[in-house]
């Protein structure tokens, strides 16, 4: 309801020409709600970048700065769904629910898969391996089997606001 609120708003001082009043300062959309960083604090080495097509060149996920070791926690409620080594990364993914899937690398598991997690619970520590640069941790989702950017999920994101154009 308060997102009709700020288009009827926002319309009608399009339409109107009047100047919003100091109280329609349009806030900050937040992260979904429950999810957070895996590690803290949160240092960006690499951003996502969305690949033109299923097979093009991208990057699927979200790099943060980590020492050897650091404690990385559940973004999110779910479940261990693997804990192991792929193509000789280690790895871990969670399962969130609702077609939401979190993948960590390189890590080291410190739970089982089945195991159930809160979000902000040490899950893994980090290792070393796997695509990610040396001292990153390689942060990706899936939402019903395509990738998407992690910071729809544990961030602010400016909302989109129609200005007027004359």
């Amino acid at each position: 309801m308060r997102s009709i609120a700020v288009v009827l708003l926002v319309a009608v001082l399009c339409v109107t020409g009047a100047a919003p009043p100091a109280a329609a300062v349009i806030p900050l959309a937040t992260g979904r709600e429950g999810w957070q960083w895996p590690v803290d604090p949160v240092q960006v080495t690499e951003p996502y970048r969305a690949p033109a097509h299923s097979y093009g060149p991208g990057h699927r996920g979200i790099d943060l700065a980590v020492s050897p070791g650091t404690a990385i926690v559940a973004p999110a409620a779910g479940v261990i769904a693997f804990a192991g080594s792929v193509a000789g990364r280690p790895l871990l993914t969670i399962d969130h629910g609702h077609g939401l899937v979190t993948t960590l690398e390189p890590v080291t598991a410190s739970l089982p898969v089945g195991a159930p997690v809160r979000a902000g619970e040490a899950v893994a520590a980090a290792a070393s391996g796997g695509h990610a640069v040396g001292g990153t941790v390689h942060f990706g989702v899936r939402e019903n089997g395509e990738y998407i950017n992690p910071m729809l999920l544990v961030s602010a994101i400016p909302r989109a606001v129609l200005l007027p154009c004359c």
